[in-house]
């Protein structure tokens, strides 16, 4: 139990102590109450609006409740000094012997120091990149490929049990387009001088697809029609691909539980399984849509259609779940895989590039059918990242295809900036990546100001042991306050952990540590002007061994915050 989950314990059961003498009514709603830190240190160190939201429904006053809290509060051996602020907010002050045992706590625990049971093992589906299979990763898939598989860390490491899903797009016109592209790839390699039409995929990636098509076949498809061929060349040439993605997205440290195939969803019938709940439940009725609005185009007729009444759940319009020639429209088909994806999660989260905006009332309406609204359904909208080098739009690559390779930025600065890099802005927020600003060896580069903090933070024990001391047990009674200032900063882990996973944003992991680092870095630099306040004192052992263990406990947070974003804490700078 955290501190801050213990102090929230603490106030229920002061709160169920005032209903017992009746200064509460029994039943009211608690769930507005928080405990926090003060926006201001010099407040204390915890706050509560306890007074402040239950006075109303209570009927009284709200700094006459906030007394009779603090009263209970200031008998519990952790609090020092619980006091009343404005209208009724209570800040407390708690005792340093709180803050060394919050330390011991963090080494106690280790690895696990920052896990909460806040999911309590609800299952979520995260289903993240669904990138379409015709191609390498590129860099505007790197941005929601780190969010999603921090995100479904984060939401490990806080008690819910996560499904890591990847929807393979290979039942639409684009995968004809790959089979057709890769036929051309194929007579490359059977010898043929070819040249790469408009409207195909000119990337180099392709050629070996053509390659093992000429091994596997021969030349028995080079001069056949198309319908001989489309089939088989895009099954194959989608088999390759994927096998492209996950290389790629192993680079990156991502590997996902499952990989759902569109084309498998609609030979199974799924869709028309949706379609057939909805109708059971009037939800798709057949109709016709409204003609769109200013001057019509000339080749538009209006057309019965099975349309789902997304209306009543909030979209703009009913939409169409098929088209006029009786093939599944794309939304058909995706209402169909949220369908099947709810059928083995509790909740689902989708991460979508942000030009896909327009599309999310539609989904979101049909989960909430579909799932008759027990199904909590999130998309997070990934914004786009710009490549700079130096300050300058970087090139398209020709043999990729006039895109940047996901694989080529890892193999230029390495997966943990990458990952680093893509949680350091929000992800509705667009951001810029300058190649040599990620890499750059300065606090403003948030990469290498956490790092550095940890390699730091490593090389402590070997510096004591080459400086010789012999190093008894910690005294903790030792801590001053400038170390508890930083064990209070490591002590809010825990509380950022469950915020971040309860708001769905991994970003928050990498604002904090940025936060921990430049409160570490602060308190190591004292020592630059005073030598009794570094870590390694050769004359003074004790206070070294406290050091140290204030230090390793820093270190573990860090550690700790790193691995649900995926990326190695270095025990070295290179």
């Amino acid at each position: 139990m955290s501190l801050y989950t213990r102090f929230t314990a603490h106030l229920d059961a002061v709160l169920d102590a005032l209903e017992a003498d009746g200064v509460l009514p029994a039943g009211l709603n608690r769930k507005p109450v928080t405990v926090e830190p003060p926006r201001d240190p010099s407040h204390g160190d915890l706050a509560t609006n306890a007074a402040m939201v239950l006075a109303k429904p209570a009927g009284t006053n709200p700094r006459a409740l906030a007394d009779a809290i603090i009263t209970k509060l200031q008998a519990l051996d952790e609090v020092e000094r619980a006091t009343i602020a404005g209208p009724g907010f209570i800040n407390l002050a708690l005792t340093d012997p709180t803050w060394r045992a919050e330390l011991a706590a963090i080494h106690a625990d280790a690895d696990d120091y920052g896990r909460s049971d806040l999911g309590q093992g609800v299952t979520v589906n995260v289903e993240y990149v669904s990138a379409n299979p015709t191609g390498p990763m590129h860099m505007g898939h790197c941005r929601g490929a780190v969010v999603g598989d921090a995100l479904a860390t984060l939401l490990e490491y806080a008690g819910h049990k996560v499904i890591r899903e990847y929807y393979i797009n290979d039942a639409g016109g684009q995968v004809d387009v790959l089979a057709r592209s890769a036929h051309i790839r194929y007579r490359e390699a059977l010898g043929e001088d070819v040249t790469i039409p408009d409207g195909l995929y000119p990337g180099d990636y392709l050629a070996p697809v053509g390659q093992a098509l000429a091994a596997e076949y021969g030349d028995a498809f080079v001069g056949a029609p198309e319908a001989d061929w489309l089939l088989t060349f895009r099954a194959f040439a989608v088999a390759q691909m994927m096998d492209l993605i996950r290389a790629d997205l192993a680079l990156l440290g991502i590997h996902h539980d499952i990989f759902s195939s569109e084309a498998e969803l609609q030979a199974a019938g799924k869709p028309d399984e949706a379609e057939a709940w909805l109708r059971a439940h009037d939800l798709v009725y057949d109709g016709v849509l409204e003609a769109p609005k200013g001057e019509l185009p000339d080749d538009w007729e209006p057309v019965e259609l099975p349309l789902f009444r997304s209306t009543k759940f909030g979209d703009d319009q009913d939409r169409p779940i098929k088209k006029s020639t009786g093939a599944w429209t794309y939304f058909g088909a995706d209402m169909a895989y949220h369908y099947q994806k709810a059928q083995s999660a509790d909740q689902l989260i989708d991460i979508w590039g942000a030009d896909h905006a327009g599309t999310v009332k539609r989904i979101q309406a049909a989960v909430a059918a579909l799932t008759e609204g027990k199904a909590r359904f999130d998309v997070k909208l990934i914004q786009m990242v710009r490549l700079l080098r130096d300050g300058e739009p970087v090139k398209m690559s020709k043999r990729a295809g006039n895109f940047v390779t996901l694989a080529d930025v890892v193999g230029e600065v390495g997966k943990d900036v990458v990952r680093f890099t893509m949680l350091t802005r929000k992800a509705d927020a667009q951001m810029d990546f300058d190649f040599a600003k990620v890499v750059e060896a300065s606090k403003d580069n948030p990469v290498f100001y956490v790092q550095y903090a940890h390699a730091r933070i490593a090389s402590l024990g070997r510096r004591a042991e080459e400086a010789g001391i012999v190093l008894p047990a910690p005294d903790l009674s030792l801590l001053g306050t400038a170390e508890l200032a930083i064990v209070k900063l490591a002590a809010q882990f825990p509380r950022v952990v469950e915020g971040s996973a309860l708001a769905r944003e991994p970003h928050r992991i990498a604002f904090y540590l940025n936060d921990l680092a430049s409160s570490f870095h602060g308190w190591w630099n004292m020592g630059n002007d005073d030598p009794r306040a570094r870590v390694i004192l050769a004359d003074d052992p004790a206070l070294t061994a406290t050091r140290l263990f204030l230090s390793q406990g820093i270190g573990q947070i860090i550690r700790n915050g790193l691995a649900i974003m995926g990326v190695t804490a270095l025990t070295e700078m290179q």
